[in-house]
This record gives structure tokens, sequence and C-alpha cells, in this order.
């Protein structure tokens, strides 16, 4: 059984936030107004559509997207297999009618060859990186094509994105599990080694984390269970949620990683799970508890 998906932990079970949609726009497609969000679609607002109208016409001319990167981001570049979280907006391109826009709530993940999006953003979130802004200007034959789509979207419509990376998360590779060897030991406190030193985005209160992780017995060096040959987990970084306080030690211990980074965290029994142990993973009441969290990505 997956240990962070017992329900004291169940905010750890990947992923936290609901089922995306079956496509980047939503089926009823909605315009949004923002004060707080001005759009900026190639230096012009998105009332404006005259500059990357131009780059459709090219792009149904030739039968492809056009990619332009507006910000360029750092980090690995997103590959099949890779997930790609993002922000984004989106424009009817003959007129910059906003259709859909996700800024004001949660962000998006895309599994590129996998999740079931459009061709467009298949193919053109291909090499984005982290902290990059990309634009992307569709012909209706990478997007919907001759299917009607909300509101705004007609036949063979064109489409331009503009795509913000919060995140790419590499495809999970299970001959990538860290051969970790814990020596029996007690521990009055939480207490953290970093194993490797990371030189990305630092985990904070608040953020979200990406992180592959691996469980043992404090007090036999046992190991319980990995996430490596799954899916890692996605946790916000919040204490006492909803009154559980139950895994508050282990979020401390996770506090102050660094992207790239792989950290030990070794946790008090009275603290592990409230106390109360794990009957299915094989975890004692009151026994330690050892993590170590190798930090993917954080926004």
């Amino acid at each position: 059984p997956e240990p962070l998906a017992t329900p004291s932990a169940a905010r750890f079970k990947p992923p936290v936030t609901p089922e995306p949609p079956a496509e980047p726009l939503r089926e009823a497609a909605r315009l949004l107004v923002s004060a707080k969000r001005p759009v900026m679609l190639a230096g012009r607002t998105s009332r404006d559509p005259a500059s990357w109208q131009k780059r459709v016409e090219l792009a149904e001319a030739v039968g492809a997207k056009v990619i332009t990167d507006l910000k360029t981001g750092t980090g690995p570049k997103a590959a099949a297999g890779d997930q790609v979280v993002v922000y984004y907006v989106g424009v009817r391109s003959k007129d910059g009618k906003e259709f859909d826009s996700n800024y004001d709530g949660q962000p998006y993940s895309v599994e590129l060859g996998v999740s079931p999006v459009i061709k467009g953003w298949q193919q053109g979130l291909v090499g984005v990186q982290a902290g990059g802004q990309r634009q992307l200007d569709i012909p209706g034959s990478l997007a919907y094509g001759d299917k009607s789509t909300g509101d705004v979207i007609g036949p063979n419509e064109a489409l331009t994105f503009v795509i913000d990376v919060v995140a790419i998360i590499p495809k999970a590779n299970p001959a990538n599990e860290p051969k970790i060897s814990v020596a029996p030991a007690k521990v009055d406190k939480v207490t953290t080694v970093d194993l490797v030193e990371g030189s990305g985005a630092v985990a904070a209160l608040g953020k979200t984390i990406v992180f592959h992780y691996q469980f043992f017995r404090g007090d036999t060096g046992a190991q319980l269970y990995s996430s490596w040959t799954s899916t890692p987990a996605t946790v916000l970084l919040q204490k006492a949620v909803q009154g559980d306080n139950s895994l508050d030690a282990i979020i401390d211990g996770l506090v102050g990683i660094k992207v790239g980074g792989r950290r030990q965290i070794s946790v008090p029994g009275a603290l592990a799970f409230g106390g109360k142990g794990d009957s299915g993973l094989g975890l004692p009441a009151g026994t330690d508890v050892v993590l170590v969290a190798d930090l993917l990505a954080v926004y």
C-alpha cells in the first residue's frame, strides 16, 4: 500500500488536484475578464490580434503550429512522458476573443504523449522549460478540426495560446531509484540530512512540491515503500490541514529542500502518522520513520 495515501495522509496521494478536463479548453467556452491579469500576446493585448493572426495564417499555410518563446525558461526541456504544469490563456485567433484561462485557478498538468489534449498542445509543449512562457498559434487542423466547441470556437477555428510553464516533472524511471541504506536508530526529534544538495527552487510552506520518496522503519532500517515504481507525490506544504496534524513532522522535514536535492528525514514514532503507525505498511504504532525524498519540482 502507498503510505502517503492513507486516510491521515490523503493529501499526499498524487494527484491532489481534480482530474483535468478532457482537453485544455472547457467544452463550455467562457470569456474571462481580469483586471489583475492583462493578457499579453507577442507584446500586444488580446484585443489587438493583428501580429499573431499573421502567425496563424502562416501556420495554416504550412499545416503546422507556430511556436514563439516569449520568455526562455531554465532546466531540463520537456519530452514525451514528462508532466508539464502550466497556466494558460486561449483566444480565438481571428479576433482575440478569450475563451479559456486558468490563471485564476489551479495550474493544469499535461503528460506529453499521454494526456488527451489537442495536437497543437502535444506538439507545441515539447521542449518547454520551467519558468518559460510560450505562445502557440495553432491552425484548426491541430485544434478541434471541423468541430465546434462552445460558443466561441467554430469549425476549423485557429487558436492562439500563451502558456506559462510552472514546472517540468520528468517521467518516472524505476532504474533511477537511489540505493539507500538506513542504519537502525532512535531519534527524539525530527532530524534531516541532505544527501544531495539541490540547486533549484526551495520548498516552503504554502508551496506545492512534487517528489519521489522511500519509506523505511527507523528501528530496523527495512524499506517499507517506494514511489519510484509508480507516481511521485504532489503535496501542498501546509500544516494541520482540516485539523489533522499527523503529517506535520514530515512537512517540517521537507521545508527547505531544493529542487534536485535528496533529503533523509527521521521522525520520532510519537510524531509519525500521529504515533498510530500503519498496519498496512507494516509500521507498528510508535515506530520511528525515515523518509528519503528526491525533490522534482516546486510551484
